[in-house]
C-alpha cells in the first residue's frame, strides 16, 4: 500500500475571480469564494464583524434613506430627507439645518427655536471638515441640489452648554456644488449643474466667503466628479480624466494640470485615502493615485485585477443604478466599497473589501451590509468612529458585534470561504483522502464559540462522482487569557491556534474545501489547511 502523503497551505492572497482553475493550482491559498471574510494582513481569512445600532432611535420618523454621514466633534452628523441632524452616543438627535443663526452663535434653546432651512430634494451628500482654531472645526456638506451647508459647534457636555452656528454658503448665485474639499486653507467646490467644469475656491481662512481676498474660480477641461486634497495638490476627479490644481495661493501661477486624460472617476463616493494613496473607482477597476518619489508627481495603477469580473460585470456595469459608498478602516488597513439599491433589499446588498498588505491589495466580498452612506474618522476624543446608514433611515456603528441588521433587527452573518480545486501535485493520480486539519483561531472575546461547517468537493462537483457529506466542525474554543478569563464563561486548556481534525471519505483526482457559517457567534480566522491522502492509482 502506498504511504500517505501530506499537502498543506496557508490562507493568503484573498479572493481571485480572474485566473483559470489551472493557474489556481499554483496558488492554493487564494479563495474562489470569500464572502463576509476579510484578509488579515498578518495572514489568514477572518470572518467579518457585524454592526450595531448607533442609537436606539433614528434621526427622524419615517423610512427615508440616510443620504450622508460625517464624524464631527463627539458624534455624528446625518443627512436624511430634507434635514440634517447631529447626535452622539450620549445625546439624542437634534436638527441643525437652521436659518438666521446669529453670527456669534446661538445657545441650544435659541438654536432649536430657529426656523428650518429645508434642504429641498436633498441628494447624496459629500462633506469635509475645515479645521481651524475652533473646537471641532467647521463641517461643510454639499449635495448638488442645495447650497453648501456649514455647521459649527463649540463646547462640551450637554447640548444646553454648547454654542451652535449654521449657515448656507453662496458660491456663485444659486449654484449648488456636488463635490468639496479643503486645500491649503481654502474650501474648494465644484460640479454644479450650471457650470460642471468650473472649480471655485473660497477666501483664505474663510470657507464661507467666495468673494473676498484669495477667492476665485478656474476652468477644468472635464466635468468635475470629486475633489481631494493630496499632498501639495488638489486632485480633481473628472468624468473622463483626472487633473490637479496647483499653486492655489499664487494668482500668477495657479493652474489646472492634467494627471491623465484617459481615466475618469465613476463616483466621488468611492474616493478614499489609504496607505498614502488615493483610491477610487474607474471604468476599468479600482485604481490608486499614488505620490511618487519625484516632488509633485503622481502615478496611476490598478489594484483590483484579482476581482476584475466582480468590478466590471457588476459594479461598473450597474453603477448608475446602484447607491455607492465607501470607507476606510485605518486600524485594519482596509478599503471597503458598498453597492446596491433599496429594491434589491439588504440580503442582496454587496460590497468589496480591499486589505492593504505587503503584497498589495487582497480582496474579499460582503453580503448583507446595506450602506447608503458611510463615514469614518477620528472624533474629538481621538477614537476612530466608523458608521454607515441604510435605506430605512437607521444608522449603525460599523465593524462591531456579531450580527447584521435589517430595519433595526439583527440577523445572522452568513460567511463562506472556498479554496481552489487542488490536485495535490498530480491531476492524473487518484487520491484517497483520509483527513483534513484546519487551523482556526477564534477571537479572544465574543459571544458563543464558532461552529463553521466543512464541505469537501470532489472533481469539480462532477455529478458522476459521489460527493462527501457536509461535516459540522466541533466548537472552536477561544483560549483563556491569564487575568482576563472568567470562571464559568471561558474554556481553560484551549489552544491559541487549534488544529481541528476532520475525517474524510472517498477518493478523487482533485478536491476543494468550503467552510461556511451562518450564525451570530464569535468571529474566527482560518489560517490554513492540511490534508492527508494516499495515492491510489493513475488514470
Amino acid at each position: 500500500m502506498a504511504a500517505s502523503q501530506p499537502f498543506g497551505f496557508s490562507c493568503k492572497g484573498g479572493l481571485n475571480t480572474n485566473i483559470s482553475e489551472i493557474e489556481m493550482l499554483k496558488v492554493p491559498g487564494i479563495a474562489t469564494e470569500l464572502v463576509n471574510f476579510e484578509v488579515d494582513p498578518d495572514g489568514g481569512y477572518r470572518r467579518v464583524n457585524g454592526y450595531e445600532n448607533f442609537r436606539a432611535t433614528k434621526p427622524e420618523v419615517g423610512t427615508s434613506a440616510i443620504l450622508g454621514l460625517a464624524v464631527y466633534a463627539d458624534g455624528i452628523v446625518a443627512a436624511k430627507g430634507t434635514s440634517i441632524y447631529f447626535g452622539s452616543a450620549d445625546q439624542d438627535w437634534v436638527k441643525i439645518n437652521r436659518t438666521h443663526v446669529h453670527h456669534n452663535g446661538d445657545d441650544y434653546s435659541t438654536f432649536t427655536g430657529r426656523s428650518e432651512a429645508v434642504r429641498t430634494s436633498q441628494g447624496t451628500v459629500a462633506s469635509v471638515i475645515y479645521e481651524g482654531a475652533d473646537d471641532y472645526g467647521q463641517l461643510i456638506m454639499c449635495d448638488n441640489d442645495n447650497k453648501p451647508f456649514l455647521f459649527k459647534m463649540t463646547g462640551t457636555g450637554a447640548f444646553d452648554t454648547r454654542t451652535f452656528f449654521a449657515e448656507e454658503i453662496t458660491v456663485n448665485g444659486s449654484e449648488c456644488p456636488t463635490a468639496c474639499a479643503v486645500h491649503e486653507n481654502h474650501l474648494v467646490v465644484g460640479g454644479t449643474a450650471e457650470n460642471p467644469n468650473t472649480l471655485y475656491y473660497s477666501s483664505v481662512n474663510d470657507p464661507s466667503s467666495f468673494t473676498g481676498a484669495g477667492a476665485g474660480a478656474i476652468a477644468v477641461p472635464d466635468r468635475i466628479i470629486g475633489l481631494r486634497s493630496f499632498r501639495n495638490d488638489c486632485i480633481i476627479f473628472c468624468q473622463n480624466s483626472i487633473h490637479k490644481l496647483v499653486n492655489i495661493n499664487d494668482t500668477n501661477s495657479i493652474a489646472v494640470v492634467p494627471v491623465t486624460k484617459n481615466v475618469g472617476c465613476l463616483s466621488q463616493f468611492t474616493i478614499q485615502e489609504i496607505g498614502g494613496d488615493l483610491v477610487f473607482l474607474s471604468p476599468d477597476g479600482v485604481r490608486t493615485v499614488a505620490g511618487t518619489a519625484r516632488l509633485g508627481d503622481v502615478e496611476l495603477s490598478s489594484v483590483s485585477r484579482n476581482i476584475q469580473k466582480i468590478v466590471s460585470d457588476d459594479i461598473v456595469k450597474n453603477v448608475n443604478g446602484y447607491n455607492i459608498s465607501s470607507l476606510v478602516l485605518r486600524s485594519k488597513s482596509q478599503y471597503r466599497l458598498f453597492y446596491g439599491s433599496p429594491p434589491l433589499g439588504v440580503a442582496k446588498a454587496k460590497g468589496i473589501i480591499g486589505t492593504f498588505t505587503g503584497q498589495g491589495y487582497e480582496w474579499s466580498e460582503t453580503k448583507g451590509i446595506e450602506a447608503t452612506a458611510t463615514a469614518s474618522g477620528f472624533g474629538y476624543d481621538g477614537v476612530e468612529k466608523i458608521v454607515h446608514g441604510d435605506s430605512k433611515g437607521y444608522i449603525y456603528t460599523h465593524d462591531t458585534g456579531n450580527t447584521f441588521s435589517e430595519n433595526g433587527s439583527a440577523f445572522n452573518v452568513e460567511a463562506k470561504y472556498q479554496t481552489p480545486y487542488l490536485d495535490f501535485g498530480d491531476m492524473g493520480t487518484r487520491k484517497t483522502l483520509y483527513y483534513v486539519k484546519i487551523s482556526a483561531t477564534p477571537d479572544k472575546k465574543g459571544t458563543g464559540n464558532s461552529k463553521p461547517k466543512l464541505t469537501t468537493l470532489f472533481d469539480f462537483e462532477d455529478t458522476d462522482v459521489q460527493q462527501p457529506p457536509e461535516e459540522n466542525l466541533p466548537e472552536i474554543h477561544a483560549a483563556s487569557i491569564f487575568e482576563q478569563a472568567e470562571f464559568n464563561a471561558n474554556i481553560f486548556g484551549a489552544a491559541d491556534n487549534p488544529l481541528i481534525r476532520i475525517p474524510l471519505q472517498g477518493s478523487c483526482y482533485s478536491a476543494a474545501f468550503r467552510l461556511e457559517s451562518r450564525d451570530a457567534l464569535t468571529p474566527y480566522t482560518i489560517n490554513g489547511i492540511y490534508i492527508n491522502y494516499v495515492p491510489t492509482g493513475r488514470r
